[in-house]
């Protein structure tokens, strides 16, 4: 039962990180402000994937990490707004896993704070919940 229960966490934890990478290969896509780049120019696929991997495990940290501190402290914030300081909060945990990831070799660019980063923290939300819907309707 031991065995079972963590090849069942292993797993859950890889098919997160594989709908985190697609939601963020859905977001480079759609936005034009958005671009996965290499320091050694080109970006081959294999490239792409395994910087979308990196990006996903790293950005799975912040949100891990550093969210929950900061939803706490802007409690007071999320409350007087409905809700809707939220997306601030998911824009800047993209923004800080963007920079992050700035100092690895292939790594992913956002042209400006405000817009895109906001859509595309909506995008990932987005895919991703609509994803793991999916996912945990097929395996239940």
């Amino acid at each position: 039962m031991g065995i079972s229960s963590w090849e069942d966490c292993h797993m859950n934890y890889l098919l997160r990180t594989l709908v985190t990478a697609a939601s963020f290969w859905v977001a480079l896509w759609i936005l034009p402000g958005m671009d996965i780049t290499s320091d050694s120019g080109g970006v081959s696929t294999v490239e792409t994937v395994l910087g979308l991997l990196i990006v996903s495990v790293v950005f799975g940290l912040v949100n891990a990490i550093v969210r929950p501190i900061v939803s706490l402290l802007s409690l007071p914030v999320t409350c007087l707004t409905l809700g809707l300081f939220t997306l601030i909060i998911n824009a800047a945990m993209l923004w800080l896993t963007v920079w992050i990831t700035s100092f690895l070799p292939v790594h992913v660019v956002i042209d400006s704070f405000f817009w895109t980063t906001i859509l595309a923290a909506l995008i990932i939300a987005v895919v991703s919940a609509i994803v793991n819907r999916l996912i945990g309707s097929v395996t239940d």
